[in-house]
């Protein structure tokens, strides 16, 4: 079954799908023909921040079709190593949240909102 991922590195984000039974090591290869940086390269972290092992596949860390819908995609944070040879801290840069709604537009959306009868 596919399951849906929400690939996450700083303010990049990536998403894509796969097979359950699709390997960490094969996943990283899809990343590398987007980013241009090697497996070897690359340290992937489950939603509870643990690294990612390359020959256990998606559904051993719970990504299944059902907990990574379309809509709801799972989320997978991506570490590169730097020059210096070593792997960067993971770091996903938190969406912005849109300002709140003037009052003027607040009372024009109560006034155009049907009474129920």
């Amino acid at each position: 079954m596919d399951v849906f991922l929400m690939i996450r590195r700083k303010k990049l984000t990536i998403f894509t799908d796969a097979k359950d039974a699709t390997t960490v090591l094969e996943l990283k290869k899809m990343i590398e023909g987007i980013i241009k940086v090697a497996p070897e390269d690359q340290q992937l972290f489950n939603k509870d921040n643990v690294e990612m092992v390359d020959h256990q596949a998606l559904l051993d860390y719970g990504l299944t079709a059902s907990s990574a819908k379309a809509q709801s995609p799972a989320q997978i944070g991506l570490a590169v190593r730097g020059d210096d040879g070593n792997f960067e801290q993971l770091e996903m840069t938190p969406y912005s949240s849109p300002p709140d709604l003037p009052d003027v537009m607040k009372s024009q959306e109560a006034n155009g909102a049907e009474l129920p009868s």
